[in-house]
């Protein structure tokens, strides 16, 4: 089992950034929907920030195991030479 959780956070660690962007998104829109201007759709607004947050927190969990699960060393960056 630590295996296959092992190969699902490291191989995977894209799905927890697009969880986090989405969560972002769902909490940017639900702050616009604050605005007065769109008064009826406060309750919405209110579910898209549990929604964002709950996302937020699932892609920093993801992205906290990736780096304490890893034991490859992280990949350079774009743009840096790989050396050798």
């Amino acid at each position: 089992m630590t295996e296959l959780i092992r190969l699902l956070v490291c191989k995977y660690s894209w799905v927890h950034l697009s969880l986090g962007l989405l969560g972002n998104t769902a909490f940017f829109i639900g702050s616009i929907m604050f605005l007065p201007s769109f008064e009826s759709w406060k309750t919405f607004a209110v579910w898209l920030f549990i929604g964002g947050a709950f996302f937020m927190l699932i892609g920093a969990i993801g992205q906290f195991l990736v780096y304490t699960l890893d034991d490859v060393p992280a990949a350079p960056k774009l743009g840096q030479d790989r050396g050798g």
